[in-house]
Protein backbone atom coordinates (compact mmCIF):
# COMPACT_ATOMS: atom_id res chain seq x y z
CA UNK A 1 0.00 0.00 0.00
CA UNK A 2 1.37 3.52 -0.48
CA UNK A 3 0.49 7.40 -1.18
CA UNK A 4 0.98 8.94 -4.18
CA UNK A 5 1.09 12.90 -4.61
CA UNK A 6 0.57 13.77 -7.64
CA UNK A 7 0.69 17.61 -7.06
CA UNK A 8 4.29 16.79 -6.25
CA UNK A 9 4.24 17.94 -2.66
CA UNK A 10 5.91 14.80 -1.53
CA UNK A 11 7.77 11.71 -2.80
CA UNK A 12 5.55 8.60 -2.74
CA UNK A 13 5.48 7.15 -0.03
CA UNK A 14 5.18 3.03 0.95
CA UNK A 15 3.23 2.43 3.99
CA UNK A 16 4.33 0.09 6.30
CA UNK A 17 2.10 -2.36 8.89
CA UNK A 18 0.88 -0.46 11.60
CA UNK A 19 0.73 2.92 12.11
CA UNK A 20 1.72 5.87 9.49
CA UNK A 21 1.75 9.26 11.05
CA UNK A 22 1.31 12.56 8.25
CA UNK A 23 1.95 16.10 9.54
CA UNK A 24 4.53 18.46 10.06
CA UNK A 25 6.22 16.95 12.68
CA UNK A 26 9.84 15.70 11.82
CA UNK A 27 8.99 12.12 13.64
CA UNK A 28 6.02 11.06 10.91
CA UNK A 29 6.22 8.77 8.32
CA UNK A 30 5.19 11.43 5.79
CA UNK A 31 6.24 14.73 6.82
CA UNK A 32 4.55 18.10 5.34
CA UNK A 33 5.25 21.29 5.51
CA UNK A 34 2.85 22.84 3.72
CA UNK A 35 0.71 25.60 5.66
CA UNK A 36 -2.58 24.41 7.65
CA UNK A 37 -0.95 21.13 8.11
CA UNK A 38 -0.82 19.86 12.22
CA UNK A 39 2.29 18.31 13.86
CA UNK A 40 0.05 15.05 13.48
CA UNK A 41 -2.87 15.65 11.34
CA UNK A 42 -3.81 12.28 10.65
CA UNK A 43 -2.79 8.37 11.04
CA UNK A 44 -3.07 5.45 8.42
CA UNK A 45 -3.42 2.35 10.43
CA UNK A 46 -2.17 -0.70 7.94
CA UNK A 47 -3.45 -4.25 8.79
CA UNK A 48 -2.77 -7.96 6.80
CA UNK A 49 -7.00 -6.81 5.74
CA UNK A 50 -6.94 -3.60 4.73
CA UNK A 51 -6.17 0.18 5.89
CA UNK A 52 -7.98 2.81 7.85
CA UNK A 53 -7.53 6.42 7.92
CA UNK A 54 -8.04 8.11 11.29
CA UNK A 55 -8.25 11.92 12.56
CA UNK A 56 -6.29 12.31 16.00
CA UNK A 57 -7.70 14.42 18.63
CA UNK A 58 -5.98 17.48 17.66
CA UNK A 59 -5.66 16.32 14.05
CA UNK A 60 -6.17 18.53 10.89
CA UNK A 61 -8.75 18.79 8.56
CA UNK A 62 -9.37 15.55 6.35
CA UNK A 63 -11.44 14.36 3.02
CA UNK A 64 -12.04 11.15 1.70
CA UNK A 65 -13.04 11.73 -2.48
CA UNK A 66 -14.22 15.28 -0.79
CA UNK A 67 -16.39 13.98 2.03
CA UNK A 68 -14.75 14.71 5.79
CA UNK A 69 -13.26 12.43 8.43
CA UNK A 70 -14.32 13.32 11.91
CA UNK A 71 -12.52 9.85 13.34
CA UNK A 72 -11.62 6.81 11.68
CA UNK A 73 -12.46 5.53 7.84
CA UNK A 74 -11.32 2.20 5.89
CA UNK A 75 -9.69 3.03 2.56
CA UNK A 76 -9.69 1.82 -0.76
CA UNK A 77 -7.82 1.34 -3.58
CA UNK A 78 -8.01 4.48 -5.61
CA UNK A 79 -9.68 7.04 -2.63
CA UNK A 80 -8.29 10.70 -2.95
CA UNK A 81 -7.09 11.67 0.18
CA UNK A 82 -7.15 15.63 1.42
CA UNK A 83 -4.67 16.43 3.88
CA UNK A 84 -5.45 20.10 4.55
CA UNK A 85 -4.55 21.50 1.17
CA UNK A 86 -2.52 18.63 0.02
CA UNK A 87 -4.07 15.81 -1.91
CA UNK A 88 -2.94 12.16 -1.93
CA UNK A 89 -4.42 8.70 -3.52
CA UNK A 90 -4.47 5.57 -1.98
CA UNK A 91 -3.04 2.89 -4.10
CA UNK A 92 -2.47 -0.58 -3.23
CA UNK A 93 1.01 -2.23 -4.58
CA UNK A 94 0.64 -5.74 -6.18
CA UNK A 95 3.54 -7.80 -5.66
CA UNK A 96 5.54 -8.77 -8.81
CA UNK A 97 5.29 -11.96 -10.22
CA UNK A 98 8.42 -13.80 -11.21
CA UNK A 99 8.76 -15.40 -14.55
CA UNK A 100 9.23 -18.87 -14.72
CA UNK A 101 10.87 -21.02 -17.31
CA UNK A 102 8.75 -23.07 -19.48
CA UNK A 103 7.49 -26.29 -18.54
CA UNK A 104 7.06 -29.47 -19.93
CA UNK A 105 3.23 -29.25 -17.85
CA UNK A 106 1.31 -26.26 -17.44
CA UNK A 107 -0.54 -28.41 -14.49
CA UNK A 108 2.65 -29.27 -13.23
CA UNK A 109 3.31 -28.87 -9.03
CA UNK A 110 5.93 -26.26 -7.77
CA UNK A 111 6.16 -27.82 -4.76
CA UNK A 112 4.52 -25.05 -3.10
CA UNK A 113 1.83 -25.14 -0.43
CA UNK A 114 -1.30 -22.59 -0.91
CA UNK A 115 -1.86 -20.95 2.74
CA UNK A 116 -5.11 -20.67 3.92
CA UNK A 117 -6.73 -17.63 4.95
CA UNK A 118 -6.55 -17.30 9.12
CA UNK A 119 -10.33 -17.24 10.62
CA UNK A 120 -11.03 -14.10 11.97
CA UNK A 121 -10.85 -14.23 15.81
CA UNK A 122 -13.83 -12.41 16.27
CA UNK A 123 -17.44 -12.23 13.99
CA UNK A 124 -20.05 -10.37 13.78
CA UNK A 125 -23.50 -12.28 13.34
CA UNK A 126 -26.61 -10.72 12.10
CA UNK A 127 -29.62 -11.53 13.50
CA UNK A 128 -32.36 -8.96 12.56
CA UNK A 129 -33.45 -6.30 10.12
CA UNK A 130 -31.24 -5.60 7.25
CA UNK A 131 -28.13 -7.55 8.39
CA UNK A 132 -30.07 -10.98 8.76
CA UNK A 133 -27.89 -14.01 8.38
CA UNK A 134 -25.02 -11.85 7.47
CA UNK A 135 -21.61 -11.99 9.08
CA UNK A 136 -19.08 -9.20 9.55
CA UNK A 137 -15.38 -10.28 10.32
CA UNK A 138 -13.97 -7.52 12.86
CA UNK A 139 -10.13 -7.93 12.69
CA UNK A 140 -9.42 -4.19 13.18
CA UNK A 141 -11.10 -0.96 13.79
CA UNK A 142 -14.99 -1.11 12.26
CA UNK A 143 -17.26 1.92 12.21
CA UNK A 144 -20.98 0.94 11.79
CA UNK A 145 -23.24 2.90 9.53
CA UNK A 146 -25.89 4.06 7.11
CA UNK A 147 -22.92 5.73 5.16
CA UNK A 148 -21.86 3.93 1.86
CA UNK A 149 -18.50 4.31 3.06
CA UNK A 150 -18.63 2.60 6.75
CA UNK A 151 -17.00 -0.42 7.05
CA UNK A 152 -20.25 -1.97 7.72
CA UNK A 153 -22.71 -0.31 5.76
CA UNK A 154 -26.61 -0.57 7.29
CA UNK A 155 -29.35 0.29 5.21
CA UNK A 156 -31.32 1.04 7.76
CA UNK A 157 -32.77 4.50 8.04
CA UNK A 158 -32.88 4.29 12.19
CA UNK A 159 -29.26 4.04 12.27
CA UNK A 160 -27.21 6.71 12.17
CA UNK A 161 -24.47 7.81 9.08
CA UNK A 162 -21.84 6.88 11.65
CA UNK A 163 -23.50 5.28 14.28
CA UNK A 164 -20.59 2.99 16.20
CA UNK A 165 -16.98 2.02 16.27
CA UNK A 166 -15.92 -1.78 17.34
CA UNK A 167 -12.81 -2.89 17.50
CA UNK A 168 -11.25 -5.67 18.48
CA UNK A 169 -9.03 -6.92 22.02
CA UNK A 170 -7.36 -9.84 23.24
CA UNK A 171 -10.88 -10.48 25.35
CA UNK A 172 -13.13 -9.37 23.21
CA UNK A 173 -14.66 -6.53 21.09
CA UNK A 174 -14.86 -2.52 22.48
CA UNK A 175 -17.36 -0.89 21.38
CA UNK A 176 -17.95 3.07 21.01
CA UNK A 177 -21.08 4.62 20.29
CA UNK A 178 -20.15 7.54 17.56
CA UNK A 179 -23.20 10.25 18.54
CA UNK A 180 -26.07 8.37 17.14
CA UNK A 181 -29.52 9.50 17.46
CA UNK A 182 -30.67 6.27 18.55
CA UNK A 183 -28.74 5.15 20.96
CA UNK A 184 -26.30 1.57 21.02
CA UNK A 185 -26.89 -1.20 23.19
CA UNK A 186 -24.90 -4.19 24.59
CA UNK A 187 -26.85 -7.10 25.86
CA UNK A 188 -30.11 -4.73 26.04
CA UNK A 189 -27.80 -2.32 28.38
CA UNK A 190 -27.50 1.58 26.77
CA UNK A 191 -23.68 2.43 26.31
CA UNK A 192 -21.56 4.84 25.11
CA UNK A 193 -18.82 2.75 25.27
CA UNK A 194 -19.02 -0.76 26.26
CA UNK A 195 -17.13 -4.55 25.76
CA UNK A 196 -18.26 -7.24 24.17
CA UNK A 197 -17.51 -11.00 24.61
CA UNK A 198 -18.30 -14.12 22.38
CA UNK A 199 -22.21 -14.86 22.76
CA UNK A 200 -23.00 -10.91 23.81
CA UNK A 201 -25.76 -8.86 21.85
CA UNK A 202 -24.48 -5.16 20.25
CA UNK A 203 -28.05 -3.75 19.23
CA UNK A 204 -27.96 -0.61 17.34
CA UNK A 205 -31.63 0.91 17.25
CA UNK A 206 -33.75 -1.98 15.83
CA UNK A 207 -30.92 -3.89 14.06
CA UNK A 208 -29.13 -6.68 16.10
CA UNK A 209 -25.75 -8.38 15.93
CA UNK A 210 -24.22 -11.53 17.88
CA UNK A 211 -20.48 -11.40 18.69
CA UNK A 212 -19.43 -14.92 17.47
CA UNK A 213 -15.73 -16.15 18.57
CA UNK A 214 -15.09 -18.54 15.05
CA UNK A 215 -12.10 -20.23 16.77
CA UNK A 216 -13.67 -20.83 19.56
CA UNK A 217 -16.65 -22.05 18.63
CA UNK A 218 -14.37 -24.45 17.10
CA UNK A 219 -12.28 -25.59 19.77
CA UNK A 220 -15.33 -26.15 22.06
CA UNK A 221 -17.00 -28.16 18.86
CA UNK A 222 -13.64 -30.65 18.63
CA UNK A 223 -13.34 -31.28 22.40
CA UNK A 224 -17.02 -32.39 22.34
CA UNK A 225 -16.09 -34.74 19.37
CA UNK A 226 -13.12 -35.95 21.07
CA UNK A 227 -14.89 -36.40 24.52
CA UNK A 228 -16.54 -40.17 24.89
CA UNK A 229 -20.24 -40.62 25.93
CA UNK A 230 -20.62 -40.88 29.27
CA UNK A 231 -20.98 -44.44 30.68
CA UNK A 232 -24.50 -45.81 31.52
CA UNK A 233 -25.81 -45.27 35.12
CA UNK A 234 -25.02 -48.00 37.26
CA UNK A 235 -28.80 -48.35 38.06
CA UNK A 236 -30.30 -47.57 34.16
CA UNK A 237 -27.27 -48.80 31.86
CA UNK A 238 -26.83 -51.71 29.79
CA UNK A 239 -26.68 -54.26 33.05
CA UNK A 240 -30.88 -53.54 33.19
CA UNK A 241 -31.39 -53.99 30.09
CA UNK A 242 -29.54 -57.22 29.31
CA UNK A 243 -32.00 -58.81 32.41
CA UNK A 244 -35.48 -57.34 31.27
CA UNK A 245 -35.96 -60.49 29.15
CA UNK A 246 -35.55 -62.58 31.93
CA UNK A 247 -37.49 -61.10 34.16
CA UNK A 248 -40.47 -61.18 32.34
CA UNK A 249 -39.94 -64.75 31.35
CA UNK A 250 -39.88 -65.76 35.15
CA UNK A 251 -42.82 -63.46 35.43
CA UNK A 252 -45.45 -65.27 32.39
CA UNK A 253 -43.82 -69.05 34.23
CA UNK A 254 -44.97 -67.54 37.53
CA UNK A 255 -48.58 -66.48 35.99
CA UNK A 256 -48.95 -70.14 34.85
CA UNK A 257 -48.27 -71.66 37.49
CA UNK A 258 -51.14 -69.42 39.41
CA UNK A 259 -53.45 -70.45 36.80
CA UNK A 260 -52.77 -74.39 37.29
CA UNK A 261 -53.13 -74.03 40.53
CA UNK A 262 -56.18 -72.31 40.69
CA UNK A 263 -58.06 -74.92 38.12
CA UNK A 264 -56.86 -77.57 40.58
Amino acid sequence: MKLVFPNGEHAQVLLSHGVNRIGSGAEGAVVLSEPGIAPLHCEIHVTSTGANLQVPAGGGAVTVNGKPVADIMALRAGDQIGIGPVVARFAIVEAARAVSAPSASAEEDTGATRVRMAVPKYVLRGVSGAVFGKVFPVTGPVVIGRAAEADISVQADEISRRHALVKPTPDGVSVEDLGSSNGTFINGKHVQQGFLKAGDELRLDAVRFILVAPGMEMAQQTTRLATPEAAPAANGGGGVSKWVPIMLTAAAVLVIVALVLSRG
